[in-house]
């Protein structure tokens, strides 16, 4: 029974039987239709060319769309021209323009094209919703080609359409707008399982992408936390980021794009380190600034100094939060300052760096007084960075630790568990939990440490449970014994720098693991898969991105250039349409020739699994919604007819 109250509201919105029954035909029409395609990535890692070329693409859907409607009718290149304008329409424009050909008859044949493969990606939709995608200046205009007809006489007012398009000096603008679209159409859902910063040159331009999706959720990685232990200000979370993206040379995106003021630290580095070449701390030159070059020596200054002050304030955390369990990464102190040597937990070892001159060998974790100054300043850049800021309330809004989707289960790491396959009890802030409830625990406490800073003092300072999940071996974002940052700095031996895997990953090669796991997120095993993120999967090498014999997928195929070489591949999209779940593996992303030419590099797709009957909506998350207010409105329209309600 409906509550009275409830329907009493409803009333207010549909008046009487007619609105209402008109309403039940609407969802349940919409309940019929196929359900839209789904995408998932993860470990974006700033490359934001690579990124959106996949999103443009639809990872080969778009291809295969062209291939479809004019493979028999269009030649190899004119096929690849086609691709090359929705994915890359300004660049392709600028290219015909500079050909010679005739350019109002190029775009008008263009549209044409155009209408055709955008036919073919709303074909699953209402009319309703692709109008609601549609661009504000354009949208009469592409609906109308869009339900257009056969007959004659709409034939010519279609055609007088793209004749006016071009006539009126618009096409370009048009045409760009019209490729959006279709990129827009072919993916109806995007979800994000983890890692958009570090690395790579430009997460910032991958925010901003994402933020102007219509339909987008994070599920947060470990390089996602301590971006927002950043944002919260916590000095731990502030050195490990700006000593990652020093030492890859992003100083664009640090600078340019979310206006981090690094001349504190770069003057601090010159004094302090103004004869040491610093030459294990030179950037990695994956990527090249455009506007803020900086010299390779002085950001290797940088890099070390940024990572001295790193390694003194997480000590100091460690100390302040003995129930972290990260003693043994108290480092600082182990160090023999008159040999040269450092003990770890496999014994001494020589250091290839032994200048120091901030440290202090009587209280090796005190900050001197110029680090606590630039700190504080570094501090006030993170905080006050509208556009960080921005970007972190949006993937907390729109994000979770972990996401349930369409029977599906997203997460970025692991779910902490013991060799035997139990899972993992872990102590934070005195709150013991595991599986589900741990994760659950740490969503909210990291919603807590952003959003109410000042409650959670009491656990600790603001952001330091992100930085504990950033390399704590109870993280399920991490998921591995330790994280030997000061190793790779300082020890030649790279026996030191391994960081080992927990069980989880060697676990769910077993079905029942992923089952066990599945059934613990209240999903049915039969019918459910996890989507997993964070460990690079190993092509080259043998290794299979499907493990627990189909049950799990994990999609972190290398799109960070870091990886590649490692993979082999430059990473995955997992895409779940209404008729089956495939694996898309892509080749490495290349940039436009100098000739404005694209390179095409269409993706590997692989079936995972075929589903046995077309999903549509109404068997979807979203169904169950429309299906619910479908059920009410009918409730509604009884109680019109009763007598129960009056008519309006």
């Amino acid at each position: 029974m409906i509550d009275q109250r409830l329907l009493r509201h409803l009333s207010k919105k549909y008046p009487n039987i007619k609105a209402a029954t008109e309403e039940i035909v609407n969802l349940s029409a919409i309940l019929a239709l196929p359900k839209g395609t789904e995408y998932f990535l993860s470990d974006l890692h700033g490359e934001h060319e690579a990124f959106i070329h996949m999103l443009k693409s639809a990872s080969g859907v778009i291809r295969s769309k062209i291939e479809e409607f004019f493979g028999p009718e269009l030649t190899r290149d004119e096929r690849d021209e086609l691709a090359a304008l929705i994915y890359n329409a300004e660049a392709e424009i600028k290219r015909r323009k500079r050909s010679g050909e005739d350019f109002e008859k190029w775009c008008k044949v263009s549209i044409f094209r155009l209408v055709v493969i955008c036919k073919s990606v709303t074909n699953k939709y209402t009319r309703s919703k692709v109008r609601k995608r549609l661009p504000k200046e354009y949208a009469y205009i592409i609906d109308e080609l869009l339900h257009n007809s056969d007959d004659e006489n709409k034939g010519n007012y279609y055609g007088q359409i793209i004749a006016t398009i071009v006539e009126c000096g618009i096409a370009e603008d048009f045409i760009i707008a019209f490729t959006d679209v279709i990129s827009s159409l072919a993916v109806d859902k995007l979800h994000i399982i983890g890692d958009i910063w570090d690395r790579g040159a430009h997460p910032d331009a991958i925010m901003d992408f994402l933020m102007g999706h219509h339909d987008v959720d994070f599920q947060w990685g470990n390089h996602d936390i301590v971006w927002m232990g950043a944002a919260t200000g916590n000095w731990a979370c502030i050195t490990n980021v700006l000593r990652m993206n020093i030492s890859y040379n992003n100083f664009d995106m640090l600078e340019i794009g979310y206006g981090i003021n690094l001349r504190p630290l770069a003057v601090m580095a010159e004094k302090v380190y103004g004869d040491d070449p610093c030459q294990y701390f030179m950037p990695k030159r994956l990527d090249e600034n455009k506007f803020d070059p900086i010299d390779d020596r002085l950001a290797a200054k940088m890099n070390k100094a940024i990572s001295i002050c790193q390694f003194k304030v997480e000590g100091q955390r460690i100390m302040a939060h003995p129930e972290y369990g990260l003693e043994n990464r108290l480092l600082l102190d182990k160090i023999d300052f008159e040999k040269g040597t450092v003990r770890l937990r496999d014994g001494e070892f020589p250091l290839r760096d032994t200048n120091f001159p901030t440290i202090d060998p009587e209280n090796p974790y005190e900050l001197t007084e110029d680090e606590r100054n630039m700190l504080n300043a570094l501090e006030a850049s993170f905080l006050q960075s509208e556009k960080l800021q921005a970007h972190i309330r949006f993937i907390y809004s729109h994000g979770a630790l972990y996401t349930i989707c369409n029977g599906n289960l997203m997460y970025h790491g692991c779910i902490p568990m013991d060799e035997e396959g139990n899972f993992e009890k872990c102590t934070v802030n005195g709150i013991t939990a595991s599986g589900k409830e741990y994760m659950d625990y740490l969503d909210s406490q990291v919603r807590k440490a952003y959003f109410e800073p000042d409650e959670s003092e009491e656990t600790g300072r603001s952001g330091d449970l992100m930085w504990y999940l950033w390399l704590s071996s109870k993280s399920p974002l991490f998921g591995k014994d330790q994280m030997t940052t000061f190793e790779r700095c300082f020890v030649a031996d790279k026996a030191t720098h391994k960081e080992h895997t927990v069980p989880y990953y060697k676990l769910i090669n077993r079905k029942e693991i992923c089952e066990k796991i599945l059934l613990e997120f209240g999903l049915d095993p039969k019918d459910s898969i996890i989507l997993n993120g964070h460990v690079p999967v190993k092509i080259k090498d043998g290794e299979s991105p499907v493990k627990g014999e189909g049950k799990l997928i994990v999609i972190d195929g290398g799109m960070s250039k870091a990886y590649q070489k490692q993979t082999g591949i430059a990473g995955y999209t997992f895409i779940f349409n209404s008729r089956f779940m495939a694996l898309a593996e892509h080749k490495p992303y290349s940039p436009l020739k100098k000739d404005g030419t694209q390179e095409f590099h269409t993706p590997v797709i692989r079936t995972v699994k075929t589903l046995e009957k077309r999903m549509l909506i109404k068997d979807t998350d979203i169904g169950e919604e429309l299906q619910k207010e479908a059920d009410e409105l009918k409730a509604l329209v009884r109680a019109y007819r009763t007598g129960r309600l009056k008519e309006m």
